[in-house]
């Protein structure tokens, strides 16, 4: 006698029901920090902005942030970094500390003048608070993963009011060329949650004006895609840069707190000598700015290096909003070379060097939708992938794990980018051993 099965479809009801409650859950908390986050980055930049000579005080204050994270941070330093390794390689659960740390750290941050960004804080927030859920639902291994995931996109989602993006983001960011679909549903929960969670305490995000897009054609698509590898280029040196710099400062300066101290010294001079006020902080007005009228072409570049100097000596927040607005200041430079309208090209570039710098093509993609409009998506998508292709095997995040090599063949699969540097050199090492090998000649000689 046949035994009777249930459909499928049945059996999957507790899941959907499971999964629906503990994103609701993860949503409300993360929707809720962020938007008391935003409220108080909203204090600290007005404050900021309406006394300027506070960026004189910003030694001081990376010094303070850098003596916190040294005594109490040193469990949750790495950031989104932690994250990400937790969802590949679960091991303990996120320290509440997480929360108040980058909160605190970020605001001061925006207070006296660092030029940094707010979705890391808010990641870490979300990621930090949806963990301390993991014993409270004596969450499984597995299932622990998927709850990060699902913290990360409600607080990506809830702090740039993208919750499509937000959710994709959650999936995509943990390894390149590849997504977990087994999380789609509790990421798209928590981010679309969340998102309604900071409208209902009142947050307000920016809108931006993108104007008439141009047609899909032969010269556009070509223009995009040479917009593309610029935006790629850029996202991969500013990535570059300032894992270099960090890994600089830790070598050569032992006591961590001197470390953003002397980047608060650099910093503030600099804005004295170059009146650079419009290189520190989100900069948000210079983001509308370029939707609007020609810029100064080195607009971008003066944002790369201030960010840089602030996330690379030690500095708390994110790194996208200043990507925002390198690839918002970019696109509207490369605009009249390209024959293309500023805004729509701006808006680009928005979320361009985004894509290539954080290896999240489909996000941002998906994000350019949102923010900008349908019209505006497929050449933006052409843009976002040939950036995401530019950029490289390197990335903001050092502990994204290679899914699938961008390039056939070049990469083992989990390999951390972190380590690809090394894995290349050594790589490069044992094909000249093998060469010299085959020549004849021993190991320690010149071919």
């Amino acid at each position: 006698m046949t035994r009777f099965r249930r459909p499928e479809q049945l059996e999957l009801l507790p899941y959907i029901g499971k999964w629906l409650v503990i994103a609701s859950v993860v949503a409300l908390l993360a929707g809720s920090a962020s938007a008391f986050f935003l409220f108080a980055l909203d204090w600290a930049t007005t404050f900021r902005e309406a006394n300027r000579r506070i960026i004189w005080l910003l030694p001081l204050a990376g010094f303070a942030v850098g003596w916190v994270y040294h005594k109490l941070g040193k469990p949750v330093d790495a950031g989104n970094n932690l994250l990400i390794d937790e969802i590949h390689d679960p091991k303990k659960v996120v320290p509440l500390r997480m929360v108040p740390l980058v909160l605190g750290g970020t605001v001061i941050s925006h207070l006296f003048g660092a030029s940094v960004g707010r979705e890391g804080t808010a990641v870490q927030m979300g990621g930090a608070l949806a963990d301390q859920l993991t014993h409270l639902f004596r969450m499984k291994r597995e299932d622990r993963r998927i709850l990060l995931m699902a913290g990360i996109s409600a607080g990506f989602a809830s702090v740039f009011g993208t919750p499509l993006a937000g959710a994709i983001f959650g999936l995509e960011v943990l390894a390149i060329g590849r997504m977990r679909y087994d999380a789609l549903f509790p990421c798209m929960v928590a981010a679309i949650v969340a998102d309604q969670v900071g409208l209902a305490w009142g947050v307000h995000h920016t809108h931006y004006a993108i104007g008439p897009v141009v047609p899909v054609a032969f010269w556009s698509v070509v223009a995009v895609v040479v917009a593309g590898i610029a935006f790629g280029l850029t996202g991969l040196v500013f990535a570059t840069a300032t894992h270099k710099l960090s890994a600089f400062m830790k070598r050569r300066v032992g006591y961590p707190p001197l470390r953003p101290f002397i980047g608060g010294v650099v910093v503030a001079t600099a804005v004295w000598a170059i009146d650079g006020y419009r290189y520190i902080g989100l900069g948000i007005p210079t983001i509308v700015e370029a939707f609007h009228q020609p810029l100064a072409p080195w607009d971008f570049l003066g944002k790369l290096v201030f960010t840089v100097a602030s996330l690379g000596t030690g500095f708390k927040g994110g790194e996208v909003t200043p990507l925002f607005y390198i690839g918002a200041t970019l696109g509207n430079a490369l605009a009249p070379l390209l024959h293309l309208p500023y805004a729509m090209l701006a808006g680009i570039g928005f979320v361009a060097v985004f894509a290539g710098a954080a290896n999240t093509p489909v996000a941002t993609i998906v994000m350019a939708v949102e923010l900008f409009g349908p019209e505006i998506g497929p050449l933006a998508a052409i843009a976002c992938i040939a950036s995401y292709l530019f950029s490289g095997h390197a990335g903001i995040y050092h502990a994204q794990r290679v899914g699938h090599s961008k390039h056939r063949g070049s990469l083992p699969e989990e390999l951390r980018i972190a380590d690809v540097a090394q894995f290349r050199k050594q790589a490069a090492s044992t094909k000249l051993a093998a060469e010299k090998e085959k020549m004849g000649l021993p190991p320690s000689s010149k071919a």
